[in-house]
């Protein structure tokens, strides 16, 4: 009775030892195919996604953030129109300036709102390499009328350049959607910010004083 107890204990032992054994032969396996195919899955993500950081990727165009040079997209150029304050302005000639694009019409209530602002920043930072475009979209009858333009250009007190946009060519080419919207140019004529509606103010001048500085 003693010897078969003892042997049974015996098979016990070596049945929960190759258990064991192949149950840590299984762990090992399973462990080392799941890292075979993360590092697959590592391999295919690093050889197959595009990696939109890089320069010459697809350009960055959210609003309200100051995008990096590297994927900041090139301005479309200025199409024709009547300009008040100035002669005729291409973006190319201003290049070496930082440019704020303001895209409004003097019967928006909005636009007017932003006005005095843009002002400002004008008298104070055109010495220093700014220039403020004032792109005139109309939104009626009356707005399309170049001598109420002009009308308006002066009596609210606007010295920068301003240019008509009757047939919203420009509205198109920079992707406009509302009234008032801020473009914000470095001096190599790459859209570095773009804000739509009024506020803001602050964040954008220190846009304007960085791009400045670059």
């Amino acid at each position: 009775m003693s010897l078969r107890v003892t042997m049974n204990q015996s098979i016990l032992l070596v049945v929960s030892i190759a258990l064991a054994v192949a149950t840590l032969f299984f762990v090992v396996n399973k462990n080392h195919a799941s890292s075979e195919q993360k590092g697959n899955v590592l391999a295919l993500t690093t050889a197959g996604d595009e990696d939109t950081s890089l320069p010459g990727k697809t350009p960055d165009t959210r609003r309200d953030v100051l995008i990096d040079a590297r994927h900041a997209r090139p301005s479309p150029a200025l199409s024709n129109g009547t300009w008040i304050n100035s002669e005729p302005l291409t973006l190319a000639s201003l290049r070496g300036r930082v440019v704020v694009v303001d895209f409004w019409t003097f019967g928006c209530y909005n636009c007017r709102n932003t006005l005095p602002t843009l002002k400002s920043w004008d008298e104070r930072y055109r010495e220093q390499g700014l220039t403020i475009v004032g792109v005139h979209s109309p939104e009626s009858g009356r707005e399309r009328n170049i001598a109420n333009v002009r009308d308006e250009v002066r009596s609210l007190g606007l010295r920068y350049p301003v240019l008509t946009d009757n047939e919203h060519e420009n509205w198109r080419a920079f992707g406009v959607e509302a009234w008032p919207t801020t473009v914000i140019l470095d001096k190599q004529g790459r859209i570095r910010w773009t804000h739509i509606g009024e506020g803001m103010y602050g964040e954008m001048e220190n846009v304007i004083r960085k791009l400045l500085a670059e």
